[in-house]
């Protein structure tokens, strides 16, 4: 049986090992690493615009706008976030999370979807980096029972209106459909 980093960590430093009441922390860093304020300037509250494809990978040309909210704050001592979305699409309101956490080692970052709709399903994450403003995240699902290539894109250049746009391809990146774009305003 393996035992995870949380029995490990909680070693008393001394050599000995707790007591089954006792728990000790590991020691929180102080420092944050260079790429792990790449999403700061997505803290705090916004409103959405949402323009979204009716129907991905079909060669549908129909989009539907509609609004939302969310707001964003810091979580893992700087080295993740967490964003609390409101989806406001014409079928009805729905709540989502997207949950984010860097890595030092790599310098790459996890993006992860949790839709309110299906609350216990954390879609495949998105792994990525920014270079000069511009954040580009891939992974590997499946669509219909089909492989496909995820991408997303933070443009964060206009600090004052970022944005985001998800793209899929179903040739393994050649070509891609892009079927989501946000612009976010802040609240004031």
């Amino acid at each position: 049986m393996k035992t995870s980093s949380y029995c490990q960590d909680s070693v008393v430093r001394s050599g000995h090992s707790p007591r089954s009441h006792e728990r000790r922390e590991a020691p929180m860093s102080t420092t944050v690493s260079a790429g792990a304020a790449d999403f700061d300037f997505e803290f705090g509250d916004w409103i959405v615009h949402h323009r979204r494809l009716d129907s991905r990978l079909t060669g549908c040309e129909t989009w539907t706008s509609f609004k939302g909210r969310c707001s964003t704050r810091p979580i893992l001592g700087g080295a993740g976030n967490v964003e609390d979305n409101e989806l406001d699409l014409p079928s009805g309101l729905y709540r989502a999370a997207a949950i984010r956490s860097f890595d030092p080692t790599s310098g790459q970052w996890a993006i992860w979807w949790l839709d309110g709709r299906a609350p216990h399903a954390l879609d495949v994450p998105v792994r990525g980096r920014f270079d000069n403003g511009v954040g580009q995240f891939f992974a590997e699902d499946v669509l219909d029972g089909r492989p496909i290539r995820i991408r997303f894109i933070w443009d964060k250049r206009d600090l004052e209106s970022p944005t985001w746009a998800q793209a899929f391809s179903a040739n393994g990146g050649e070509t891609w459909e892009t079927n989501w774009e946000m612009r976010f305003e802040r609240v004031a």
